[in-house]
């Protein structure tokens, strides 16, 4: 393959899941990359453009098989789209060579190899996960830039955290939260599952892992490094859409806490936060295809509690748009390089 002048050389592992195939779509877009290779188990030997029609033209790349000792070659960056569980593995042979890592996995989230073996079991190399930046740019940008590996957050803990640790960085919360998340089906990934069947999702809406969810570690995590102690109760459900997360969040607060100044001193200047104000409250239509979070909110004066109502999409902010943000900090970059993006709607 020809190199490209000025171009960031790019390998992509896992590149055909729907979180995968958003990274590549992205990617495809981004005018300072250059994707070399990307993986795929099921399409392995297949051209990208011929599992996914619209990259015709766009991305002309042949799908591989894992491997793992050959997947950083030649390349500056890799991102790891692969399960949770699995891409640790390949990320510490790719970190072999001289490559930035960004993983989509959960696998470099938590800095505690006890609390991840409880959530995830045991992990392949725990020394790694101290090494890891969780990457939220507009609550750890200075940590990115100079990171090597970047653990990219999920939706569910970006949504809840960009409410939670502006708050919690004020010493604005003054009890237990409470965080009550939304997503559309295919936050679930592109495997088949029964739960995920049309019939299963369509007209209906369910709460799971209620009271044990995986990415509430995650969440308690990101307040306890702010120095918030306070209890959170974390429910997610599945809504009957494609992709989307609205998140409504309970805060009770402390005597005099503006929160409407700590948003805006907080949040105000980020390029991918839409601060909707007191009173106005996103939709999940809004957001959807971008990497923006919208964030509203009302506070009860009579019961000292702030409603803080968040919402993005799951595939963009909740993952691949946020992963491409990271990069761009990681090197120097505009963060809106190839995010540019206007939700669809309707």
């Amino acid at each position: 393959m020809t190199e490209t002048p000025g171009k960031i050389r790019v390998a992509v592992a896992g590149g055909t899941g729907y979180m995968g195939v958003e990274l590549m779509r992205l990617l495809a877009l981004h005018p300072r990359i250059e994707v070399r290779r990307a993986t795929s188990e099921q399409y392995a030997g297949k051209r990208l453009a011929d599992v996914y029609p619209s990259f015709r033209g766009r991305l002309e790349i042949r799908l591989e098989t894992l491997d793992a000792g050959k997947l950083a070659d030649g390349v500056d960056v890799v991102f790891s789209a692969l399960p949770h569980g699995t891409a640790a593995a390949t990320i510490v042979e790719a970190l072999k060579r001289p490559v930035t890592v960004l993983d989509l996995s959960a696998d470099f989230r938590l800095r505690d190899a006890e609390e991840f073996r409880r959530w995830y079991g045991e992990h392949p190399a725990p020394e790694l996960l101290g090494q890891s930046v969780y990457g939220i740019p507009e609550l750890a940008r200075e940590r990115i830039r100079d990171a090597r590996i970047i653990a990219v957050p999920g939706c569910y803990p970006t949504g809840a955290l960009l409410a939670l640790v502006p708050l919690a960085r004020a010493g604005a919360i003054a009890g237990p939260i409470v965080v009550d998340s939304k997503s559309g089906a295919s936050g679930a990934g592109r495997a088949a599952k029964t739960e995920l069947l049309f019939a299963e999702v369509q007209e209906n809406v369910r709460a799971y892992g209620v009271g044990r969810h995986r990415h509430l570690p995650e969440i308690v995590q990101g307040l306890r490094a702010e120095g918030c102690s306070h209890s959170v109760v974390f429910t997610p459900h599945l809504l009957p859409i494609r992709r989307g997360l609205l998140s409504t969040i309970y805060v009770p607060l402390q005597s005099g806490a503006n929160i409407d100044a700590i948003f805006r001193s907080s949040l105000g200047a980020e390029p991918f936060v839409q601060l909707l104000g007191e009173g106005r409250f996103p939709d999940v239509r809004d957001v959807r295809g971008t990497n923006e979070a919208q964030i509203g909110w009302t506070v009860l004066e009579a019961e000292s509690m702030a409603i803080v109502v968040t919402a993005l999409d799951n595939l963009g902010k909740g993952g691949s748009g946020q992963a491409v943000q990271n990069f761009n900090v990681r090197f120097g970059l505009d963060e809106r390089t190839g995010l540019d993006q206007i939700a669809a709607v309707p």
